[in-house]
């Protein structure tokens, strides 16, 4: 489908737009930052779910960003089984470079090559994607019934 393509290849691009500002994380441990950003506190199950992953690959993810000293965690106080998350000075510092990088440069590329009309378009679209990416699981639609003769 040309709508997949095209969001990878965007993603592909702002990847190596950032690239100057990243210090080798990868693009799970960078969603996950932006997911922590967004959120300011959060659990490493809530992460899971809004990444869409299993618990194991947050925690994998979660202990490089620990390691790398952009994350940190600290008992919940309302239930200590659980582990609050949160950015480190040093990862909301990371989050605020990259978010400023990819942000120039999506500015540029827009002022250059879409117009006024599209930039309205690809606003709608931007609204539809979010709607897309945060929609719960489905099933597989049943195929539809055909008509007998």
């Amino acid at each position: 489908m040309a709508l997949s393509l095209a969001t990878a290849r965007l993603r592909a691009r702002l990847r190596s737009e950032q690239a100057e500002v990243t210090t080798g994380q990868n693009m799970s441990q960078l969603s996950v930052l932006g997911r922590i950003s967004e959120a300011g506190t959060t659990t490493a199950s809530e992460l899971a779910k809004a990444e869409h992953v299993r618990q194991q690959s947050i925690a994998e993810t979660v202990a490089g960003l620990k390691r790398q000293g952009l994350v940190y965690s600290r008992p919940d106080p309302s239930d200590g089984r659980k582990a609050l998350l949160s950015l480190t000075e040093s990862g909301a510092d990371l989050v605020r470079s990259i978010v400023e990088h990819r942000g120039a440069w999506l500015a540029r590329a827009l002022d250059a090559h879409v117009t006024a009309a599209e930039r309205a378009v690809l606003a709608q679209a931007t609204e539809i994607m979010f709607r897309l990416a945060d929609c719960p699981p489905l099933r597989e639609a049943p195929p539809p019934e055909r008509e007998t003769p």
